[in-house]
């Protein structure tokens, strides 16, 4: 059996090799039958020992996987043992095994993981609950890394279920964080779902996560980092394994895979994150985090909370938001264009963009909601979802037909609407909105937006009576991205200036 650190827990001797090599890099174990000479015991154990001798200066972690092992029965079992004995000492080894029974049955799985193999963590399956968890972690030093949102393309199968308005994977995540009682349990959460991984990050801001799915699984190295990054810049591990195998030289694909996750972290802002050693023996308490990313000084140059954050790099990924030269309906140039309607097309992004109205509306007094055709329609009926709160719609021509109804949906004059949209530039298209529906015995006086461009609305409302609420400022959205790094200098100046000249004439009254 390895050494382990005595009275460190998993995450702390993680911690401390990941500052120690500056590496995030976990380098998979997956001896394929195609990458050896011949399918053997032997032959998967050489492979593994290769590539540890060439990759072990760049590795935080290794991560071999049991079933490459299991399929050479007895032997592959021995050889699993010895690749996992040679990993350096000081290098944790993840074994990606998901393993997860009742609990007597779990205490035998860590039994042969941590004793007989010698691993350091291991990944496991949550859906026993919490008795089939703790087995795994019920000693410090050893860790357990649980299956949340997977990187298979059948996750949204299960995973992805909606229990009480939230995504089930959202509610294991919630979980392991209450189970992360002495600082060794993480989250395995796939890179090919960059909003789930910043979801995930959002409700669990302490917790090491492993981000599998990178490269031909279809994961974004780039993306994976800057939504699972945790605020101190670390509590990330990306897994690689065919492009290190299959490269001409691993050591040089490992020192190139460090440097692509630092040049992400470089950009990450800071935040103080104390790393606390857990003593070993007795009751054993999680320390709060401290720089959490919902708790970071906006002097550091934080702009957005974590799930603001979040959604505002989702509405970039995803193409809801584009730089160039468009024309817009007023017919004239804008070097920023705004494509909400997109989101129809991503069910997860349309999911967190609804969530995100849910604290404006918790402060207002209505009886329904009320959404702006046609773009707004999508995000409240999200919300209408979410929130259990009844959506009426005003038509933009009256039905010729049938009821001749002006306002789509059950309501009583003289009840009170929010009105739901998904942008305000100028309010023209709020104005008739609220038309309809002050026509139909219904009352307005909020409207609430996902975005406010900053055109005049807001003052053409205020000046009408009414209240304008947005989830971002096209300034608030500038300013992450800049921070971030992840739209272009030049971009976001001309859109600054183009803001500004708009800002200027909506003033003097020519626009």
């Amino acid at each position: 059996m390895r050494n382990m650190s005595e009275g460190k827990s998993f995450f702390l001797r993680l911690s401390e090799r990941a500052m120690e090599v500056d590496s995030l890099l976990c380098v998979g174990l997956d001896p394929h039958s195609e990458f050896l000479p011949e399918p053997s015991a032997v032959g998967a154990r050489d492979f593994c020992l290769r590539l540890i001798d060439a990759t072990a200066e760049f590795a935080c972690t290794f991560k071999p996987n049991s079933a490459f092992f299991e399929v050479f029965g007895a032997p592959g079992w021995a050889a699993l043992r010895e690749v996992i004995a040679a990993v350096p000492e000081g290098i944790p080894v993840i074994l990606d095994a998901k393993r997860g029974d009742i609990a007597s049955t779990s205490r035998a799985y860590a039994e042969a993981v941590f004793g007989w193999l010698g691993a350091g963590a291991v990944t496991v399956s949550p859906y026993l609950g919490y008795d089939s968890v703790l087995p795994f972690i019920e000693d410090l030093a050893h860790g357990a890394f649980v299956l949340c949102k997977t990187s298979n393309p059948g996750a949204d199968e299960l995973q992805g279920q909606t229990i009480d308005g939230e995504a089930l994977y959202l509610k294991v995540a919630r979980l392991a964080v209450t189970w992360n009682t002495t600082d060794n349990l993480g989250l395995v959460v796939g890179a090919t779902d960059p909003h789930a991984l910043a979801s995930v990050r959002n409700v669990a801001p302490g917790l090491w996560i492993l981000a599998p799915g990178v490269g031909p699984q279809g994961g974004d190295l780039e993306a994976a980092v800057r939504a699972g990054l945790r605020a101190d810049r670390l509590g990330l591990l990306i897994p690689v394994s065919r492009a290190l195998a299959q490269a001409e030289s691993p050591a040089e694909e490992a020192a190139r895979l460090r440097r692509a996750i630092n040049a992400v972290r470089s950009r990450h802002q800071p935040a103080r994150f104390e790393v606390k050693e857990i003593p070993a023996g007795g009751e054993h308490t999680r320390p709060p985090v401290e720089g959490s990313i919902s708790q970071v000084d906006s002097s550091a140059g934080e702009i957005l909370s974590g799930a603001q954050a979040a959604l505002a790099d989702g509405l970039l990924q995803a193409g809801c938001v584009q730089f160039g030269d468009f024309t817009l309906k007023s017919g004239g140039r804008s070097p920023i264009y705004f494509d909400l309607r997109r989101l129809t097309g991503f069910p997860e992004l349309l999911s967190q963009v609804a969530s995100a109205y849910l604290p404006l509306l918790s402060g207002l007094s209505f009886n329904r909601l009320a959404a702006v055709p046609y773009a707004g329609l999508p995000i409240a009926t999200a919300v209408s979802l979410q929130s259990g709160h009844p959506l009426v719609y005003p038509r933009k021509e009256v039905k010729g037909y049938g009821t001749g109804a002006a306002v789509e949906g059950g309501f009583e004059p003289g009840e009170t609407v929010v009105l739901l949209d998904d942008l305000a530039t100028t309010a023209a298209s709020k104005f008739e909105a609220i038309e309809r529906l002050t026509e139909a015995g219904l009352t307005v006086r909020d409207v609430v937006v996902l975005i406010d461009r900053e055109g005049g609305a807001r003052e053409a409302l205020v000046q009408a009576g009414y209240r304008l609420h947005a989830v971002f400022t096209l300034s608030q959205l500038l300013d992450h991205w800049k921070l971030t790094g992840a739209a272009g200098t030049a971009d976001l100046r001309r859109v600054r200036e183009f803001l500004a000249r708009y800002r200027t004439e909506a003033l003097s009254g020519r626009e």
